[in-house]
C-alpha cells in the first residue's frame, strides 16, 4: 500500500478526533463554566459601551464598566416592570370579561351535550343491549383496559408534576447564584479586556491568531446580525397585528400586538399561541366576523414571516436566501424548534470558518507536502 495514502488517513483520522475531542470537552467544561461564559457573552456585547465611555468621556475603564452594567440592568429591570404592569392590567381586564366567555363556553357546552352526546349515548346504549353476552363481556373488558391506562398516564403525569416542584424551587437559588457570579465576570472580564485580548494573542502563533482573529469578528458580525434580524422580524410582526387589530376595533390592541409581537419569538409555533385559541373562543362564541379577521390577520403574519424571515436572516449575516432557507429547514428536521436557531448560527459559523481558510488549512494538513503523482 502507498505510504502517502497511509499518513493521509492517519492525518484525517487525526484531525477528526481532535474535532471531537474539542467538541466534547467543552461541552462537559461549559456545565462547569457557564456562569463565566455568560459573563464573557455579556462583556463582549458590552464593550463598545464601555468603550464609549472611556474614550468619549474620558472616564476610567472601571467606572466605565460600572455605569454601563447599571446601564444595561436598568434597563433590564425596566423592561421586566413594564411587562409586570402589563400582565397585572391584562389580568385585572380578564378577571373581568372571562366570567362571561365562561358562561358562554359552557352554554356551547351545554347545548352540544343536550343536542348531540345524549341522543349518541342513547344510540350506543340501544346497540349494546342488543349485542350477545361474550360480545358485552368483551366491549367491558376493553373499556376497563382503556380506563386503567389512562388512570396511570394520569397518576404518573401528577406525580412527576409534584416531583418538579421541588427541583423549580430549587432552581432560584442557583439562578441567583449563576447571576451573581455572571455580574462578577462580566465586570472583571471588561475591566481587563485589553489586557486579556493581549495575552492571548501572544500566547497564539501569528497564523493562528490571524485566523482567531477573523473568526471572531465574523462570528461578531453575524451574530449582531441575527439579533439584529429577529428584532426585525418580531417589530414587523408586532406592527402588522396593532394595524390588524386596530381595523379590526379590538380592546387592548396595543397590548396584544406586544404580546403577540413577544411570543413570535418562539420557533413555529410563534403567534399560532395567541390567535388560534381566540379565533376558536370567537367562533365559538358567535363573532363570526372577527373570527373571520382574525383568521385573515394570522395567515398574513404567517405569510410575511416566511417570506420574510429567509430574506433578512441573509441580508442581516450575510449568507445566501437559499442556503439560509435550507439550514432552517435541515435544523428544525434534526432537533426541531430549537433547529430554526441552531441552523443558521450553524451556517454562520461554517462560513466564517470557510472565510478564515480554516478547512483549506486542514486540507493540506492531510494532504501533506507530498502530493501523488498520477502517471
Amino acid at each position: 500500500m502507498n505510504l502517502t495514502y497511509i499518513h493521509r488517513s492517519l492525518r484525517f483520522l487525526f484531525v477528526i478526533g481532535l474535532v471531537i475531542l474539542l467538541l466534547v470537552g467543552f461541552f462537559y467544561l461549559s456545565k462547569i463554566t457557564y456562569p463565566f461564559i455568560i459573563g464573557f457573552l455579556i462583556a463582549f456585547f458590552m464593550n463598545p459601551l464601555v468603550n464609549f465611555f472611556q474614550f468619549k468621556c474620558k472616564m476610567p475603564r472601571t467606572l466605565a464598566v460600572v455605569i454601563s452594567i447599571i446601564i444595561i440592568l436598568s434597563f433590564f429591570a425596566g423592561l421586566i416592570t413594564l411587562l409586570i404592569a402589563e400582565i397585572v392590567a391584562g389580568a385585572a381586564y380578564l378577571a373581568n370579561v372571562v366570567p362571561n366567555h365562561i358562561d358562554t363556553i359552557i352554554e356551547y357546552l351545554e347545548d352540544i351535550f343536550t343536542a348531540q352526546i345524549i341522543p349518541l349515548y342513547n344510540r350506543i346504549t340501544s346497540l349494546f343491549n342488543n349485542l350477545g353476552t361474550g360480545q358485552q363481556d368483551t366491549i367491558i373488558s376493553n373499556i376497563k383496559n382503556v380506563g386503567g391506562q389512562i388512570g396511570r398516564r394520569m397518576g404518573g403525569f401528577i406525580q412527576s408534576f409534584f416531583q418538579s416542584i421541588p427541583v423549580i424551587l430549587s432552581w432560584f437559588p442557583n439562578a441567583a447564584s449563576v447571576l451573581v457570579f455572571s455580574l462578577l465576570a462580566t465586570f472583571f472580564i471588561s475591566k481587563d479586556w485589553s489586557r486579556l485580548s493581549s495575552t492571548f494573542g501572544k500566547a497564539l502563533p501569528n497564523r493562528i491568531h490571524t485566523s482567531s482573529k477573523t473568526i471572531f469578528f465574523d462570528l461578531k458580525k453575524a451574530l449582531l446580525g441575527f439579533i439584529k434580524a429577529q428584532i426585525t422580524l418580531v417589530s414587523i410582526t408586532t406592527i402588522i397585528i396593532l394595524i390588524g387589530l386596530l381595523i379590526l376595533r379590538v380592546d387592548y390592541a396595543i397590548t396584544i400586538a406586544l404580546v403577540t409581537g413577544i411570543v413570535d419569538i418562539i420557533p413555529y409555533l410563534g403567534t399560532g399561541l395567541i390567535f388560534v385559541p381566540w379565533i376558536i373562543y370567537e367562533v365559538i362564541s358567535g363573532q363570526i366576523s372577527l373570527a373571520i379577521g382574525l383568521s385573515v390577520l394570522y395567515i398574513v403574519v404567517l405569510v410575511q414571516r416566511q417570506i420574510m424571515e429567509p430574506k433578512i436572516l441573509s441580508s442581516s449575516i450575510g449568507l445566501d436566501p437559499l442556503a439560509t432557507l435550507i439550514s432552517l429547514f435541515i435544523g428544525f428536521k434534526l432537533i426541531g424548534f430549537l433547529g430554526l436557531i441552531v441552523g443558521p448560527v450553524t451556517l454562520v459559523i461554517l462560513s466564517t470558518l470557510h472565510k478564515a481558510n480554516i478547512f483549506n488549512d486542514i486540507w493540506e494538513y492531510i494532504i501533506g507536502k507530498d502530493k501523488i503523482i498520477k502517471p
